[in-house]
């Protein structure tokens, strides 16, 4: 159902700190002319947790204005499960598509939470849902198991892998074969990720270069292996500014340096600074320069 390239997007501040309606229209745009396949609001680089469910919910028609046909989805990460509901069934209302759903944020809940606290969101939205599965950052692993005992609820259709072990897509491929749509969430294993048989990236850096994300997954999918590997290796030093602590601000920086951007986020986020920022700067500077040029796909 929902497969290929889908970038998880930045939300854009006005200096002020409100919404930038516009800027976001035109950074979403150009995702979608890059040839992606949707996209997904207010996740983790979105910001998603330092908005209020009424910007989250302006972000979402912002994103769909732009997807057209394409699946808009919003992200659902709260900490209580009566909250994620309400932003479920609001969601639906506003006319998402989908929702990506992480279990809850605060409490780290036990397998049979998990799939009660999952469960009653999707109840709550009855849209498809891709299950976001990140134990690194989340610290809730939906398993390999958890998710066969998901299966019976179709309105679970695709699970973001972000676990961080390459084994997991060949694991859920194999057991599960083509019940859910798989796709990877760490931009930094992504090619593998896709070379072991996911259907999608759900990506970061692509907000930045979205051809040369968009190039990877088509080369990989076309069978042009060695093609995708080689613009992998070039993008590699950029994906890596995805797992980090600081991959809003990083990702961010990358926006303002390659599309022209702005680095703006929200409180208690800064924009990098000293080192750091200097770091991030000279890693996108020598990727501008040495930028590849990308074969017919």
């Amino acid at each position: 159902m929902w497969q290929g390239v889908i970038p998880a997007v930045t939300t854009k501040f006005t200096p002020e700190g409100r919404l930038d309606a516009a800027e976001m229209q035109r950074c979403f745009q150009l995702q979608m002319e890059a040839g992606c396949d949707g996209l997904i609001a207010c996740g983790s680089l979105g910001e998603g947790p330092m908005l209020s469910h009424e910007e989250r919910l302006q972000v979402l028609k912002l994103t769909k204005e732009v997807t057209g046909p394409k699946p808009a989805l919003l992200t659902v990460a709260e900490a209580g499960t009566r909250e994620a509901c309400q932003l479920a069934e609001a969601a639906a209302k506003a006319g998402a598509d989908g929702l990506m759903v992480v279990p809850s944020t605060i409490y780290h809940t036990d397998a049979r939470e998990t799939a009660a606290n999952l469960r009653a969101i999707a109840a709550a939205a009855d849209l498809p849902v891709m299950i976001y599965s990140n134990r690194i950052a989340y610290r809730v692993d939906v398993t390999t198991d958890l998710l066969e005992e998901l299966a019976d609820d179709q309105r679970f259709v695709a699970v973001k892998e972000s676990s961080d072990d390459i084994r997991r897509c060949t694991e859920i491929l194999t057991r599960l074969g083509d019940r859910y749509d798989v796709l990877t969430g760490v931009d930094n294993l992504a090619f593998e990720a896709l070379c072991a048989g996911a259907h999608g990236w759900v990506a970061g850096l692509v907000v930045a270069f979205p051809a040369e994300t968009v190039a990877i997954y088509r080369l990989v999918k076309a069978g042009r292996i060695d093609e995708a590997r080689s613009i992998y290796r070039w993008f590699r030093p950029l994906l890596d500014l995805d797992v980090s602590t600081y991959l809003v601000q990083n990702i961010k920086l990358v926006e303002a340096l390659a599309i022209g951007s702005n680095d703006r986020c929200r409180a208690p986020r800064l924009p990098l600074a000293g080192e750091r920022r200097a770091q991030v700067e000279a890693v996108v500077r020598k990727a501008l320069e040495t930028r590849p040029a990308l074969p017919k796909v």
